[in-house]
């Protein structure tokens, strides 16, 4: 009989990257997305299956993180072995804007979910996989970061993410639970969300590179970052929910990079200069800065056999190969209007 796993965020990059994993190891996904009036399924449209289809392992369902009761139905009723809580308010600058929003999706969310597992774990066991974020740590106490190291959040997505850890951690311990936290550092892939630095640079880059667009507006270039390949990642994901017990693990690549270096990975990719295009926004700028960010997957690495396979530099030129092809597309159509 097949695996259910239940995703929250499938249309996100690692929630659409997750799916394609799970459907290879013959899953049946069920994915909750929010309903709104256009569609945003693009990332899991070229695994989309009828729900009518006998032979269909894919089926999506209308939710949101911040309805308790709607999300103890739906898990009652799906009855999922594995359940994915990758969905959130995940953009930190943005968190600064909307601080309440965040604090409820990103962290009451989360306590939503870690509910309904509860009420479903009475008559069935389930798995529980918490999105926790490397940027809990702020404001570093050593580097690199470990899973005994304490966390200083610098921003409201941040301490949303401490909330949802904890809680993860309480109900692991007070209700036996399976339950665990992946602390993953920064990463990024084709799917990243255009607003996010790395995709905003190479989404940029291209569009230069074909006439498109003349300037690159960015904040801090000195943050640095520890930047990894999505897809790798939710492979660690799923290892962490098929162990024999639950525990907390941090996934990264051990290597850290400025935002200077993805511009030169990027523009260099380009056979540009980012010094010609590039201006500086103070808008970009966050009221915190979280300087520094580099992970230990060492535990990882020992209890499940975990590690990253894509340096930064090859997922730089991943993403600019990509956007390359948008850029040209988007050429093509200005040519022609």
């Amino acid at each position: 009989m097949k695996k259910k796993a239940l995703i929250t965020g499938i249309t996100g990059q690692d929630g659409s990257y997750l799916a394609e994993l799970l459907l290879e190891k013959d899953y049946e996904v069920h994915g909750v997305v929010r309903r709104s009036s256009t569609f945003n399924t693009d990332r899991i449209d070229q695994i989309y299956q009828d729900p009518h289809d006998p032979n269909a392992s894919l089926f999506l369902h209308y939710g949101d993180l911040t309805d308790g009761q709607n999300l103890t139905n739906l898990v009652l009723d799906v009855a999922p072995d594995e359940i994915y809580n990758l969905g959130a308010q995940s953009h930190v600058r943005v968190s600064f804007d909307a601080p309440a929003y965040t604090v409820q999706t990103t962290g009451i969310g989360a306590l939503n979910v870690l509910e309904a597992a509860r009420q479903l774990n009475k008559n069935h066991p389930v798995r529980v996989y918490q999105a926790s974020s490397s940027e809990m740590f702020g404001d570093v106490l050593e580097t690199p970061q470990t899973e005994t190291t304490p966390f200083q959040p610098q921003s409201p997505y941040a301490c949303a993410k401490v909330y949802a850890f904890h809680q993860t951690v309480n109900y692991r311990q007070a209700y036996n639970l399976f339950a665990c936290n992946g602390i993953l550092f920064n990463h990024e892939s084709p799917r990243r969300g255009e607003t996010f630095v790395t995709r905003k640079i190479t989404r940029a880059a291209t569009r230069i590179k074909l006439g498109l667009q003349e300037k690159l507006f960015l904040g801090n270039l000195d943050a640095k970052r520890d930047w990894g390949y999505a897809k790798d990642y939710v492979e660690g994901m799923w290892r962490m929910l098929n162990h024999d017990t639950p525990d907390d693990y941090v996934l990264a690549t051990g290597e850290t990079q400025t935002i200077r270096q993805f511009l030169d990975y990027t523009f260099e990719h380009l056979d540009l200069d980012w010094n010609d295009y590039v201006e500086i926004d103070p808008r970009y700028f966050r009221p915190t800065e979280v300087d520094l960010l580099r992970g230990d997957y060492s535990k990882a690495k020992q209890v499940l056999g975990w590690e990253p396979t894509t340096s930064c530099r090859e997922l730089a030129a991943l993403m600019v190969e990509h956007d390359l092809d948008l850029a040209r597309d988007e050429a093509t159509k200005k040519s022609l209007s």
